[in-house]
């Protein structure tokens, strides 16, 4: 009998379950698969918490993250790029009403390779960087990145370029971080969620470029810091401007923050690539939710200012297991009054 009566109440808590997460209120996002790895997280423990609150997040990419924002077919979307003017004022014109970008968290975009027999961290010069991608250094024992790079005995293979197919926030870092250390760069490519690429291979998504890093020989690509962490491929340090050689960790990006949490602009769209300081790792950035400043669904507009209200306290605690860095104090705090925007 007791056994039955276990049974019984088994069944009714595995019903409440079913019924409690059909009737979940559903927030849909889309966007960057740069902070992906810590979106899933913060929106499993959200649910943990919020049962009646079940967030769907797709990550495409931030360039397909803020059309899905401004085609109104998600409720947010997601980009490590901030929009650009023309893009607000798009929004604008089709909602009558604004888009605000909240940042999240920290992150940094590395040069990631795979040299048959080279399983160390190389160094790279900004010029070597620039001349990789615009296709004038092509092989791996080129005086650019051999100079760097003393006592490695580097390949006088071809070296094979991979970089983003999709529009892309990870695109948009590292080609900001391109125009700002080269000239030519800026002038013949510029920077982009999508740009003409010089050379290359494109694979979809920080995914994408992994995989194809990991499985073609003398390969080099851009991905999201954790992508190189999970997937155990090298990655390189990056000269900054302040002329050292510098790893991306949650320390440098931190440092990267530094001078622009001071100075956050009200719309918290800013740009820490290649920033000073002697630690600063030069291929940083924010990332950035995207959220209408008019919600009509109360219900909906409620959970998400409650969501951002918790990922600005609790969620910032699991920035740093996911090799992200949480934000700065100063930051935190004008975003907490950026909340009330959200009518």
């Amino acid at each position: 009998m007791k056994r039955l009566a276990v049974l019984a109440v088994g069944i009714l808590a595995l019903g409440a379950m079913v019924w409690a997460g059909q009737n979940a209120l559903l927030i849909n996002g889309a966007g960057a698969s740069f902070p992906n790895p810590i979106y899933s997280k913060w929106f499993d423990e959200y649910h943990k918490k919020n049962a009646s609150i079940q967030f769907n997040y797709q990550s495409v990419g931030s360039g397909a993250g803020i059309k899905q924002a401004t085609d109104g077919t998600v409720d947010f979307g997601a980009s490590d790029g901030p929009m650009n003017d023309e893009q607000l004022k798009g929004f604008q014109d089709k909602h009558g009403s604004a888009i605000l970008h909240f940042p999240t968290v920290l992150g940094a975009a590395v040069p990631t390779y795979n040299i048959p027999g080279i399983t160390g961290a190389l160094n790279f010069t900004p010029d070597a960087l620039a001349g990789i991608f615009l296709g004038k250094v092509t092989k791996w024992n080129d005086p650019a990145i051999a100079g760097a790079n003393k006592g490695v005995n580097l390949p006088a293979q071809d070296i094979i370029v991979i970089h983003r197919s999709d529009g892309s926030g990870t695109t948009y870092i590292w080609t900001d971080y391109l125009s700002k250390i080269s000239d030519e760069w800026k002038s013949k490519v510029g920077k982009n969620t999508s740009v003409n690429w010089p050379v290359g291979l494109g694979g979809k998504g920080n995914e994408g470029v992994t995989g194809l890093i990991k499985q073609t020989p003398n390969s080099i690509g851009y991905v999201e810091l954790i992508y190189a962490i999970q997937n155990t491929i090298p990655y390189g340090t990056v000269k900054n401007s302040g002329g050292n050689f510098i790893k991306a960790d949650l320390a440098s990006v931190s440092a990267a923050a530094a001078g622009a949490a001071k100075d956050m602009p009200e719309d918290f769209r800013v740009s820490i690539t290649n920033a000073p300081g002697k630690t600063a790792y030069p291929v940083s950035s924010f990332t950035w939710l995207l959220v209408p400043a008019k919600i009509q669904d109360t219900a909906k507009r409620d959970a998400i200012k409650g969501f951002l209200t918790w990922m600005l306290a609790d969620g910032q605690n699991y920035a740093e297991g996911l090799y992200y860095a949480k934000l700065p104090k100063e930051v935190i705090e004008k975003e907490k009054k950026a909340i009330n925007n959200i009518q």
